[in-house]
C-alpha cells in the first residue's frame, strides 16, 4: 500500500484483512509491555463485577428471610453487607480506572511514537498524495481513538461479557423456568444491534473521513491566509469548509436519529422482561416455585443485564469513531515504504569522480506520462552544472531521483560508478546539501536551524559557515543572536533573511554536492548579489548542481543542461548556448529583453 490513506475503499475485503492483520501485528508490542497492567484491570474490573451480582442475592435474603422473620438485626447486618459490598465496588472500580487511564496515556505516548517513526520511514511519494492536516488527524484524533479502543472498550467488553455471564448463572440457579422465559428476549436485542451496527459503522467512517477532511482543508487554508484575503477568496474558502461540513452534518444526524430508536427499542424490551417477571411470579408465587425475594432479585438483575447495553448505546459513537479511527491507524501503518536500501549496501563515504545518470526514465505515475526521458548526463567532481528550462520540464525531478527521494523505471544513476540504489539513503544524503526555493525552518533558535541539533558541530563551524554567506550580518543584530527563537515558519525573519540561513545550514555540513534549487530566486538584488559573490568562493572546487529560472544566476557555470517536457535538449557553457541560438537563446532573450526589445546588459 503506497498511496492515499483513503484509497482502502477501493480494495477487495480479503485484501483490507490483510492489512488490518498486518498493521495489527505492529500493534501487538505496545499492548505487550503493559501485558501486567491490563491483567491487573482485568482481574479487578472481574471483582467489582461478581460483587456488583451478589448484592441482589443479599436483597433476596433480607425480603425472604428477614423481613419475613421479622428479623431486625439479620436484617440489619445484611443491609450492612450490601453497603460493604457497594463501598468495595466503588473502590476496585476506582483503582481500576486509574490503572486504566495510566495504562492509555502510556500506550497512546508509545503509539505516536510508533507512528511518527513509521511516517519518517515513508517515501517523499506518500507525502505528495496526503496532505499535512490529514497527517495531523492521524497522530493526534486518531492515536487517541485507538488507545480508547485497546482500553476502555476492550476491558468493557470483557467486563460485560462477566456480567452477562454471571446475571444468568444467578437466574438459572435461582429460577430455571424464568431464566429460561427471560433469555429468549436477547436474541431479539443482540439481532437489533447487530442490524445497528452495520447500518451506522458506513456513516461513522464517513464522518471520521469527513473530520480528517476539514483538519486539511482548515491547515492549508490558514497556511494560505494572507492570499485568501489579498485575492478576496474568503467566500471560496467558507463554502469549501461549509460544504464538507453539512455532508459531516448529514451523517451525524442519521447515526443520532439511529441511536435515539435504538436507545427507545432497547428501553422497551426491558420493560417487557420485568413485565414477565411480574407476570410469571405472580402465577408461581401462589404454588410455591418462587419467592417475592426471587422476584425482586429478577428485577434487579434485569436492570443490571441491559447495562451493558446502556453503555454500548451511549458509547456506541465513540466506539465507533475509535474503530473507524483504528482503522485510518491500520492503513497509515500498513503503508510500506517504496524506496528500500539495499540489504547489503556498499560503502561510499565521498565524491571522487563524477554523478552520472545513465538513459534515466521516470514518470510519477508509472505510466507513459514520463517526467524524465532517457535522461543522460555526467557531471564530473568540482564541476558545476546548471540545469534550464520552463516550470514543469523536469529540473526537480533530476534532484529527487539523485537524492533517491524516487527511484526510475528505466536507466541507473550512478555515483563513482556504484549505483545509488546500491547504497543506503542515509550514507548518499550525507554527500548532499539541498537548498530548496520553499524556505523550511524548525521550531526552535537559529543555531539549531544552522547545526539542525548536530551535538559534533562546533559553535566556530557554526559562525564560519554564518559568515560565509554573510547571514552573521543580520544574526547579530538579533536580541539573542544565535540562541533568537524562530517563530512558526520562520515569520519572524524576512525571506532574504531565511534564505541565507538555509544557505548556512547546507554550508554547515561541508558536503560533496551542493544541490540548489531556485536558491536565489526569492531574495532582493542587493542580498542576491551578496550571495552569488558567496557561491562563487563557495562552488569553487566543489561539486555543484544549480537549477534556476532566472538565467542570470547561472552564467559562469561549467555546463548548461536545457531541459524541456523531460528530455535534454541542449547543452553547453552559456556563451555556446547563446552562439548556438536555440532553445536556450530564445528562453535567454524572452527574460532580458527591455521595453525597446533590447537585450540588457547581464
Amino acid at each position: 500500500m503506497t498511496g492515499e490513506l483513503y484509497e482502502d475503499e477501493k480494495i477487495k475485503p480479503e485484501e483490507k484483512a490483510i492489512r488490518s492483520r498486518k498493521a495489527f501485528a505492529k500493534l501487538l508490542p505496545l499492548l505487550k509491555a503493559h501485558t501486567r497492567g491490563l491483567l491487573v484491570c482485568l482481574f479487578l474490573l472481574a471483582g467489582g463485577t461478581l460483587l456488583s451480582i451478589y448484592w441482589p442475592i443479599l436483597l433476596k435474603r433480607a425480603m425472604d428471610i428477614d423481613i419475613k422473620n421479622g428479623d431486625f438485626n439479620g436484617l440489619l447486618v445484611t443491609v450492612g453487607l450490601i453497603g460493604l459490598i457497594q463501598i468495595t465496588t466503588l473502590a476496585l472500580q476506582y483503582v481500576q480506572r486509574i490503572k486504566l487511564e495510566t495504562i492509555g496515556q502510556n500506550i497512546m505516548v508509545d503509539l505516536k511514537r510508533k507512528l511518527f517513526d513509521h511516517i519518517l520511514s515513508l517515501d517523499v511519494s506518500f507525502f505528495d498524495k496526503n496532505p499535512v492536516g490529514r497527517l495531523m488527524a492521524r497522530v493526534e484524533s486518531d492515536t487517541e481513538s485507538l488507545r480508547m479502543l485497546f482500553t476502555n472498550t476492550v476491558v468493557l467488553v470483557v467486563g460485560d461479557m462477566i456480567l452477562i455471564t454471571g446475571i444468568f448463572a444467578v437466574m438459572f440457579y435461582y429460577s430455571w423456568r424464568l431464566a429460561s422465559i427471560l433469555i429468549m428476549i436477547l436474541p431479539v436485542v443482540a439481532i437489533l444491534m447487530i442490524v445497528f451496527e452495520r447500518l451506522t459503522t458506513s456513516r461513522f467512517f464517513e464522518v471520521r473521513k469527513k473530520m480528517a477532511e476539514i483538519t486539511a482543508r482548515l491547515a492549508e487554508f490558514l497556511h494560505g491566509m494572507s492570499i485568501i484575503q489579498i485575492f478576496h477568496r474568503g467566500a471560496y474558502a467558507r463554502e469549501q469548509i461549509y460544504r464538507v461540513n453539512e455532508l459531516k452534518f448529514k451523517d451525524d444526524s442519521f447515526v443520532n436519529i439511529g441511536v435515539c430508536i435504538f436507545f427507545n427499542t432497547v428501553f422497551f424490551f426491558e420493560y417487557v422482561m420485568i413485565g414477565l417477571t411480574l407476570y410469571f411470579g405472580a402465577r408461581w408465587i401462589e404454588s410455591g416455585a418462587i419467592t417475592v425475594g426471587t422476584i425482586g432479585m429478577f428485577i434487579i438483575l434485569i436492570w443490571r443485564s441491559f447495562d451493558p447495553i446502556w453503555r454500548a448505546s451511549e458509547q456506541l459513537a465513540t466506539i465507533q469513531k475509535a474503530i473507524a479511527g483504528a482503522k485510518r491507524i491500520f492503513a497509515l501503518l500498513a503503508t510500506d515504504p517504496t524506496i528500500y536500501d539495499p540489504e547489503k549496501p556498499v560503502v561510499w563515504s565521498k565524491l571522487e569522480n563524477s554523478i552520472k545518470f545513465d538513459h534515466v526514465w521516470f514518470s510519477y505515475t508509472n505510466d507513459d506520462n514520463w517526467a524524465l526521458k532517457d535522461a543522460t548526463f555526467e557531471i564530473p567532481v568540482g564541476r558545476r552544472v546548471a540545469l534550464a528550462g520552463v516550470t514543469g520540464g523536469g529540473k526537480t525531478t533530476v534532484i529527487s531521483l539523485l537524492l533517491r527521494f524516487y527511484d526510475p523505471q528505466k536507466g541507473r544513476i550512478t555515483v563513482d560508478g556504484i549505483d545509488i540504489r546500491d547504497i543506503s539513503r542515509a550514507e548518499l544524503r550525507k554527500r548532499f546539501a539541498l537548498v530548496l526555493q520553499d524556505i523550511i525552518l524548525f521550531p526552535g533558535d537559529v543555531q539549531s536551524n544552522i547545526n539542525l541539533e548536530s551535538e559534533e558541530m562546533s559553535n566556530e563551524r557554526l559562525i564560519e559557515v554564518s559568515q560565509t554567506v554573510q547571514a552573521d550580518r543580520f544574526i547579530n543584530r538579533l536580541p539573542d543572536g544565535y540562541k533568537t527563537g524562530v517563530s512558526e515558519k520562520g515569520s519572524n525573519f524576512s525571506r532574504g533573511e531565511r534564505q541565507l540561513l538555509s544557505f548556512a545550514r547546507a554550508l554547515a555540513v561541508d558536503p560533496d554536492v551542493l544541490v540548489l534549487d531556485e536558491a536565489t530566486s526569492s531574495v532582493d538584488p542587493e542580498t542576491e548579489r551578496t550571495i552569488q559573490d558567496s557561491l562563487r568562493k563557495l562552488m569553487a572546487g566543489r561539486t555543484s548542481l544549480v537549477i534556476a529560472h532566472r538565467l542570470s544566476t547561472i552564467l559562469d557555470v561549467d555546463e548548461i543542461l536545457v531541459i524541456r517536457r523531460g528530455e535534454i535538449i541542449e547543452r553547453g557553457t552559456h556563451t555556446k548556448l547563446i552562439l548556438k541560438n536555440g532553445y536556450y537563446s530564445k528562453l535567454f532573450h524572452l527574460q532580458f529583453k527591455n521595453r525597446n526589445g533590447v537585450v540588457a546588459n547581464v
